[in-house]
């Protein structure tokens, strides 16, 4: 059995959709079936330690998301024809898909936000992707919705049955992250940064407005004006959309000397960051899962998240919610967590017994299962 996986659009790797793929091929044995891996020349050896055994192809000479759904479109087809696949994976499939597919094809969704309206732009994906997008997810033979509310959004604007759609929630490394011992240092060197404690956790793109930052550092100020705290907030992750406003916005707080921008950070020293934070916040408007509130829940950290999108969904009972587009509403809950230890010491308890219901062995388990329906195995 040989199958085809689709490896552009998962950001190189990086956290978000490629972190998914680089757990999804740790956990495949050569034995289980022939996975060939098909995308951009720049990420032949993107994947090689997490799949040594497996072939890389690269495809699409022209760069750019329009040339790459065209590819899907008119290239795809032969090329998948040509391999011989028996199915074919694609693991971004919200950001690129063809429209026809000589062999089964399989799609995960982890978030239908880009093309749906909310940016209010069509820049990204690109206009030709917003187009077909809903009549090829409709296409697919087996769709794989990373949360209960992707599957809903699915349903509502891809039109698109709800039987015809499985929920298989992401998973957490819990090597990786677990709680670790406090100890009271006041600086925490973690490669390549120093942050001196305490600090306020968010880690995220920086993505105006879909990730809210701007709203996060306007309550950061609320918090710090009512409790005089020496608090710092630590936004980290890589520039995106609109990055330079959130920058305008953390320069212009009369805080701006406690609010640190990491640009990217490395995924391997996340453990580190989130077992230093007093608390994380993630203030996102769209979240197809929510990976950053079980992978601070699974630190033994408290979160406080938005009641947004698919966040109450993953976090359960175990965070504590507010309004994310009152920046009040935030605060109070920022200041909750700070002074009240019993509600502290349960969202940390309540945490790490909720991360403990999801893995990357349940989530790549049950979607290899489906990849391997869809082949006929």
């Amino acid at each position: 059995m040989k199958i085809g996986l689709d490896t552009f659009a998962c950001d190189g790797g990086k956290p978000g959709v490629g972190m998914y793929l680089t757990q999804f091929l740790k956990r495949i044995t050569p034995s289980q079936a022939l996975f060939e891996l098909f995308g951009w020349e720049y990420d032949r050896f993107t994947y090689s330690e997490a799949a040594p055994n497996f072939e890389f192809i690269p495809q699409c000479k022209v760069q750019g998301r329009t040339a790459n759904a065209l590819w899907h479109l008119y290239k795809y087809p032969k090329f998948a024809e040509k391999r011989k696949y028996n199915a074919c994976f694609f693991p971004a499939a919200n950001r690129c898909l063809p429209y026809n597919s000589p062999c089964p094809a399989i799609g995960v969704i982890h978030d239908m936000s880009p093309y749906l309206g909310y940016r209010k732009t069509i820049e990204k994906p690109g206009a030709l992707l917003r187009t077909i997008m809903p009549s090829s997810l409709r296409r697919l033979d087996r769709i794989i919705a990373v949360s209960e509310w992707v599957k809903q959004e699915l349903v509502k604007h891809a039109r698109i049955k709800e039987n015809r759609i499985e929920v298989v929630p992401n998973g957490i490394d819990h090597s990786a992250f677990y709680p670790r011992q406090r100890n009271e240092e006041s600086v925490l060197l973690i490669q390549p940064f120093s942050f001196r404690r305490p600090y306020v956790l968010c880690v995220s793109r920086i993505d105006h407005p879909d990730k809210n930052h701007i709203r996060l550092i306007e309550a950061f100020g609320i918090f710090k004006e009512k409790t005089k705290f020496p608090h710092r907030l630590v936004l980290a992750g890589g520039e995106s959309n609109n990055a330079g406003l959130v920058k305008e916005a953390a320069a212009a707080s009369p805080w701006r000397n406690d609010i640190f921008l990491t640009g990217h950070f490395p995924h391997k020293s996340l453990p580190e960051l989130y077992a230093g934070a007093d608390f994380v916040v993630i203030p996102s408007m769209f979240e197809g899962f929510g990976l950053g509130a079980l992978e601070a829940m699974a630190s033994g950290v408290p979160v406080l998240c938005a009641r947004a999108a698919a966040l109450p969904e993953t976090a359960d009972h175990a965070a504590l919610y507010f309004d994310p587009v009152n920046a009040e509403d935030m605060a109070d809950r920022m200041v909750t967590i700070s002074n009240d230890s019993n509600i502290y010491n349960d969202c940390r308890r309540l945490g790490i017994e909720r991360a403990k219901s999801f893995s990357w062995e349940k989530c790549v388990g049950r979607t290899l299962q489906i990849i391997y329906e869809a082949a006929g195995k």
